[in-house]
């Protein structure tokens, strides 16, 4: 019976097929789409070697000089390829390191605030105090990779102004709420309301937010080689300088091509250079920042309206509740 049931399940499709025909629409969307795209970014240059292309052949139907063969263009064409690939992968790696490191941040922002409610101390306020600033740090990290100083946000979670002006003038914003967060564990400890193999465990957490944090960092301050992007930049220019020079025909014909040509070389070096930063708002797929720091506030809130049900208590008993009723010879 199991045998015909998995065989039945093999045989069925992998997508259905509303799925694949919302894929299918999503294809097409995508591929006419304007906005969020680096078409209106390049399209100015395009332009311009376009009309340069033009130009190129209306010279020639006056001067009608040969064209020189397509050999070195075609030559030249699979070396920039290659070249903007290797630029192209070099950019994704950075955001893809970059939304690994802010997995962290979520996985050890969850990590450190139940640690905190599972062995701190039992005290009300120091629970939810702990869990507000753990959520705050999140926000502070992204402010902070972003070059930002102004945290709106923290006023309603931590609920004191008077924190949140020490933490927009502190020269590491992330440090500071991290230093916050260790004295509070230490707090804890120096009182007897934590072990001191609980606060260990507890603050290794707490150090691995800095650790992600410096990852990003060093993503935000290494931007890829210069010497790498001038000089790719200059293939390609004297590339789609070249190429209407080697495509006369028609005095159309070589503005036509120039312009398809420049149109996906140009793209994909820009689109290598919204990769490069995966923090800044302003950068085309930039990281949902703002999403992600909202889900961390939420679930990490969201721990304070369960402490009823994570304190109730009852006698430990080694029988189960389910288990018959032992008898006794009497």
């Amino acid at each position: 019976m199991s045998t015909s049931k998995n065989r039945a399940e093999a045989q069925q499709p992998l997508l259905s097929a509303s799925t694949r025909e919302h894929w299918a629409r999503r294809f097409w969307r995508d591929a006419l789409a304007w906005k969020g795209t680096v078409t209106p970014l390049v399209m100015p240059r395009v332009l311009f070697f376009g009309v340069y292309g033009l130009l190129v052949g209306l010279v020639h139907e006056v001067l009608d000089w040969s064209p020189m063969g397509s050999g070195p263009v075609q030559f030249t064409a699979a070396f920039l390829a290659l070249l903007l690939v290797l630029r192209t992968n070099s950019g994704y790696d950075r955001w893809w390191e970059a939304r690994k490191l802010w997995g962290g941040i979520v996985n050890q922002s969850r990590n450190l605030a139940i640690a905190g409610l599972s062995y701190g101390p039992s005290d009300p306020e120091w629970r939810e105090r702990f869990v507000r600033w753990t959520a705050a740090f999140c926000h502070v990290s992204r402010r902070s990779l972003r070059g930002e100083r102004d945290v709106p946000e923290l006023r309603p979670l931590l609920q004191d102004d008077h924190a949140v002006e020490r933490i927009a003038r502190a020269q590491h914003m992330p440090t500071f709420v991290a230093r916050v967060i260790a004295g509070m564990l230490r707090d804890a400890v120096d009182h007897g309301e934590m072990d001191r193999v609980a606060f260990l465990a507890v603050d290794r957490e707490r150090t691995q937010l800095i650790d992600h944090v410096g990852g990003c960092e060093r993503i935000l301050k290494t931007p890829l080689p210069k010497v790498h992007t001038s000089k790719l930049r200059r293939f390609i220019v004297l590339y789609l300088l070249a190429l209407p020079i080697a495509a006369v025909d028609t005095w159309w014909f070589p503005g036509l091509v120039t312009a398809l040509v420049a149109y996906p070389l140009l793209a994909i070096d820009q689109i290598a250079v919204e990769l490069e930063n995966p923090f800044s708002p302003k950068n085309l797929s930039h990281l949902p920042l703002d999403p992600i720091c909202e889900t961390i506030q939420g679930n990490l809130l969201a721990l304070l309206d369960t402490e009823e049900w994570s304190t109730v208590s009852r006698p430990w008993s080694m029988e189960s509740p389910f288990s018959e009723p032992r008898h006794t010879d009497g």
